[in-house]
């Protein structure tokens, strides 16, 4: 089965993407079928770049996109960069509408003060 996903080039802490036609069972930066276009999000995040007919040609061929393919190409993502596992979930929580989760410390170090005893 083939899939139109993201291949990760670049370098750390500076990503960008081709995106290409693989196999699904091949590694994300393992070998492809065709690259048919490229996406930068520390350039510009709304900015994708695809060859639409070769887009097409795929779909029809069979090829299935995976998620983040899919919502570039519906111009639905919206780049968050990263800063951080809380404000990661903070950011998470937000688009869903949601109120960050919150750890609750002092209840766990109370309930491992009555187990010393």
């Amino acid at each position: 089965m083939l899939k139109i996903r993201l291949k990760r080039t670049g370098r750390r802490n500076a990503p960008s993407y081709r995106i290409v036609v693989a196999d699904a069972r091949s590694p994300r930066d393992g070998k492809v079928v065709e690259e048919i276009g490229w996406y930068n999000p520390t350039e510009d995040p709304n900015r994708i770049v695809y060859d639409k007919d070769r887009f097409s040609h795929w779909l029809k061929c069979g090829a299935q996109p995976t998620e983040a393919v899919g919502k570039l190409v519906k111009g639905d993502y919206t780049y968050v960069p990263y800063a951080g596992s809380d404000a990661a979930s903070e950011v998470a929580a937000a688009e869903q509408g949601k109120e960050a989760p919150q750890a609750e410390d002092s209840e766990q170090e109370e309930g491992k003060g009555e187990g010393a005893k």
